[in-house]
């Protein structure tokens, strides 16, 4: 995937349209999720504003990650829309590709497999901001740690830090679940059914005919 992206990239910045189609139609699934986890319902306006942004500085691109140059600038316009909006990120969203990362100890590989898109609702949103923002950059985006902490300013240690601990609150949180899940599947006797199994003597007796 890396190979063709950047032979997009390259036919993209000579003109090629359906290059940067390519580019748009690649990047943006990762991109619309990690922004809505980001400013909630106006990720996609947020990703139409860093797509002109893309677009416009796309010449200028000069090599590297470009997913996380796209990113990158996708953050900016973010924090851009935040600040306008004076209130602080905040993460209610699924991370459908939380399933896809790879983690480096049993409880990171254990949440990543088990994570289910609608568990992922609910446990993303507790995680501390700086956790869920480094387990969405490299699960739906797909940077590696170094890359990741170029796009946040942080060092690549402290990404993977943040990552791994996300990682294992949400095992810890599945493991939770798990548990209540199976206190409540205790079973429960089945309730008679009203107007079956009537036996025959409490069965309404025939009116005699008359004559």
């Amino acid at each position: 995937m890396t190979g063709e992206l950047s032979e997009a990239v390259a036919a993209a910045q000579a003109g090629d349209e359906a290059a940067f189609r390519f580019l748009y139609r690649s990047l943006q699934p990762g991109l619309l999720r990690y922004l809505t986890a980001l400013v909630g319902a106006e990720a996609e306006d947020v990703a139409s504003e860093a797509w002109l942004q893309i677009s416009r500085d796309l010449p200028s691109f000069s090599g590297g990650e470009f997913r996380a140059w796209t990113v990158t600038i996708a953050r900016n316009r973010a924090m851009d829309h935040l600040r306008r909006q004076r209130r602080r990120p905040s993460l209610p969203v699924p991370v459908q590709a939380l399933t896809e990362l790879a983690g480096d100890a049993d409880t990171a590989e254990r949440a990543g497999e088990t994570i289910g898109t609608e568990s992922a609702l609910a446990l993303i949103a507790t995680l501390p901001p700086r956790e869920a923002e480094a387990v969405l950059l490299r699960a739906v985006i797909g940077l590696d740690a170094e890359t990741a902490g170029r796009v946040l300013g942080r060092r690549a240690g402290a990404v993977r830090t943040a990552a791994h601990r996300g990682l294992r609150r949400l095992a810890a949180l599945l493991d939770r679940a798990d548990g209540q899940q199976a206190g409540a599947g205790a079973a429960t006797p089945p309730r008679p059914r009203s107007g079956r199994g009537r036996s025959a003597s409490n069965a309404p007796k025939a009116e005699p005919a008359d004559g």
